[in-house]
């Protein structure tokens, strides 16, 4: 300190109470900072253990729908564990839809005219018809011979020459894309049912794909078959026994139902299996395909996906 210099008792305790204000205000930012960052990392951690949650619940579902006991419809797919964790399962019969390898092998004109229905049911017209069949077949077969409205291998379109493998394989065949832009083309689809359509499960677009079905017929069959609720795979459904029973809800002859008897099945081995496990917000789902053949105590799983 100079010579005429006098201290500010006043001035040196107000710099040190705001030194000290910014200090503890500091620490305050921290100690919050450190809260919050474990609270984030608390609910990471929680919203990591339900979907862990989630998905055992979706798994044990699957597991539940697999036992050759349970049947579409049993109150064994849906269970609720308390107010925040359930399973839900939809077991439905993968034959109903149209299996597509089945359908183009060895280019039946009767198989193929089924595909060829169904096609034209949902609006495509016969030109774009003859091209997406045609397309097809070319995608499949094992040469490289072209067909009037197909479509060869080419700089940028490499057809595999064998049957398909995955049903969204139809996107990259060429007359397809519009097709397979709409939601939910796939539902009627299939590679992994036995092969021929089962009158149990087969929607409406399916069966109408059928010689010689009508609407109405259709719609009776259906109306039937799916009993007072109007749902497929409940208690109330019509109890079918055999293909015979079907012939007969059609109304059909014998003579008449032979143009399909070697087209149609009834209750087939092979289902698909959704199941949706809930853990709080959390969702998981499992996709499977099963063939759970009468005389087998063990399914054999086709595919497993988990979502």
């Amino acid at each position: 300190m100079q010579a005429g210099e006098t201290r500010n008792p006043k001035f040196e305790s107000g710099a040190a109470l705001l030194l000290a204000l910014w200090a503890l205000f500091l620490l305050s930012a921290l100690v919050i900072a450190w809260a919050l960052e474990i609270d984030s990392r608390l609910t990471i951690s929680g919203i990591a253990n339900r979907r862990f949650e989630a998905e055992a619940l979706a798994c044990s579902g699957a597991e539940v729908a697999m036992h050759p006991d349970v049947q579409p419809g049993s109150p064994n797919l849906s269970r609720k564990i308390d107010n925040r964790k359930s399973y839900q399962v939809q077991m439905t019969g993968e034959g109903g839809r149209l299996n597509l390898n089945w359908l183009i092998a060895g280019e039946d004109p009767t198989r193929l005219g089924i595909l060829r229905r169904y096609l034209t049911n949902k609006g495509i017209d016969i030109n774009e018809l003859n091209r997406m069949v045609d397309c097809l077949l070319d995608w499949v077969d094992p040469d490289d011979l072209e067909r009037l409205n197909g479509a060869e291998a080419s700089d940028d379109y490499r057809p595999p020459n064998h049957l398909l493998t995955r049903v969204d394989e139809l996107k990259q065949i060429k007359g397809w894309e519009d097709f397979t832009s709409r939601p939910g083309w796939e539902d009627d689809f299939t590679l992994s049912s036995s092969g021929p359509v089962d009158l149990a499960w087969a929607s409406r677009d399916v069966l109408l794909a059928l010689p010689g079905m009508t609407e109405g017929l259709v719609d009776r069959f259906l109306q039937f078959r799916r009993g007072p609720d109007g749902l497929d795979g409940t208690n109330d459904d019509a109890p079918y026994q055999n293909l015979d029973d079907v012939r007969a809800a059609l109304g059909f002859s014998p003579q008449q139902f032979s143009q399909i008897a070697g087209l149609v099945i009834f209750r087939d081995a092979v289902f698909r299996i959704v199941s949706v496990g809930r853990s709080g917000e959390a969702t998981r789902v499992v996709r499977m395909v099963i063939r759970r053949p009468t005389n087998v105590s063990v399914p054999q799983v086709i595919s497993w996906k988990e979502l």
